[in-house]
């Protein structure tokens, strides 16, 4: 179990993107800022998480850039409007660290823990034991256990995975059902 209870400012957030905070198409990559589309209640997520965590970032695999079937200028127009949106609604986002290798073998390729370590060289004050990982894939949950964090399993676009899986430490419904579970009264 996550210890909710005492997330403060020294925590910090590692979230997903496909399948958490937006839409993953069947078998297909986002390719454009119009086929981003958040999952309802995300946005008004960001606002809690920003009130309980010191840092919020994004790491997600975007292999479909090293295919070639995603442009890299597409990814950052996608970034720069989740940002935005973000933003807008109150929230924040510290830094979004991507993958576009095509290699399982790459060190910044989730399950590995290269972007998490990217994170810590950028935010020397990250701490891994006080960090939590929220992901959609158990390759999601395997980055956060390769990194010491807690994880949290979003069943959105696999709902037959067990939820004992020792990779899991807890499982929420949506991105907006987790941060409604963050206790209120550090608000």
């Amino acid at each position: 179990m996550i210890p909710l209870h005492t997330i403060d400012k020294s925590w910090t957030l590692f979230l997903d993107r496909d399948g958490v905070i937006n839409h993953e198409k069947d078998n297909g990559y986002i390719h454009t800022r119009d086929e981003f589309i958040f999952y309802e209640g995300v946005l008004e997520g960001f606002r809690i998480f920003k009130q309980h965590f010191k840092r919020i970032i994004i790491v997600t695999n975007q292999r479909g850039v090293g295919k070639g079937i995603t442009l890299p200028e597409n990814l950052e127009l996608i970034h720069q409007h989740l940002r935005e949106a973000v933003i807008k609604a109150g929230g924040l986002i510290d830094a979004i660290y991507f993958c576009t290798a095509i290699d399982n073998n790459h060190p910044d390729r989730k399950p590995n823990p290269g972007m998490g370590l990217q994170a810590k060289h950028q935010f020397p004050d990250i701490c891994f034991e006080k960090s939590i990982m929220v992901g959609n894939t158990f390759s999601d949950m395997q980055f956060g256990r390769n990194l010491g964090m807690y994880t949290v399993f979003l069943p959105t676009t696999k709902k037959d995975v067990n939820p004992a899986d020792e990779r899991i430490d807890e499982t929420y419904d949506s991105l907006i059902s987790f941060a409604l579970a963050l206790p209120a009264d550090k608000l």
